[in-house]
């Protein structure tokens, strides 16, 4: 029984990890599917390594060849993959057993205490990352914040120019920047002439309506104004 209790371990905190901190967060199927076979495949081969006379640095070899080999897939961004080294780091503690259940029960608990807080959406939560393809070509860095910042509206920290196409007038540039912080919204304003319980009394002479029933007023074609709809272009275009 305390033999199954690193497994037992893993898999809780795998279970915490991919559907208590991850998916709620990020909401993508294909990536818990991911983490939890990885997580359990770390886990199987590190425990049939352990009891057998292969010794630990096999081990560690083939983790550093599943940290390397990049499968045809999709690119994972930074937070992904830092989910994906979590998945393997507990299936490693929990299928080596090389540590005493303690010590292995509060390793997985720093990993997942590690992701829950550097993961929060409260964390930086102003600060972001877009890489912006602008519809006009900007070689001046000075000019090319500025107008980074009329566009998004925010604080511009840092700028990466990715590409400057002088023939079709294009650039297409990273930006690192802070939003404004939020103000505290207000109650709307009450419509003019309503009284508590959204209903205006009648003025004298008005005909009055029943509860429950609703007047619909009639109105001729000509009193409708006619609507123009107008397009515009977008002058930024964001990727992510």
């Amino acid at each position: 029984m305390t033999a199954l209790a690193p497994f037992a371990l893993d898999l809780v905190a795998i279970t915490l990890l991919t559907f208590g901190v991850y998916f709620p967060r990020h909401r993508r199927r294909d990536l818990v599917v991911a983490y939890l076979g990885v997580n359990v495949g770390v886990l199987v081969v590190a425990a049939t390594l352990a009891t057998s006379t292969v010794g630990a640095g096999v081990g560690l070899g083939l983790f550093g060849v599943l940290s390397i080999i990049r499968l045809r897939s999709t690119e994972l961004g930074q937070r992904e993959v830092a989910y994906y080294f979590s998945a393997l780091a507990l299936g490693l503690l929990g299928g080596l057993s090389v540590l005493a259940l303690p010590v292995t029960a509060a390793l997985m608990a720093l990993v997942l205490a590690v992701l829950w807080v550097g993961d929060h959406p409260r964390l930086l939560a102003r600060h972001r990352t877009l890489l912006v393809h602008l519809d006009v070509a900007i070689t001046d860095e000075t000019a090319l914040v500025a107008d980074l910042e009329r566009r998004l509206g925010a604080r511009v920290h840092a700028v990466g120019v990715v590409k400057v196409d002088l023939v079709l007038e294009t650039t297409l540039v990273e930006v690192r920047y802070e939003v404004a912080r939020r103000r505290g919204g207000r109650a709307a304003r009450p419509a003019r002439g309503a009284v508590d319980g959204g209903v205006r009394p009648a003025a004298p002479g008005e005909a009055t309506t029943p509860p429950g029933e609703t007047v619909v007023p009639q109105v001729s074609p000509s009193a409708v104004p006619s609507v123009v709809v107008a397009t515009a272009s977008v002058p930024v275009r964001v990727l992510r």
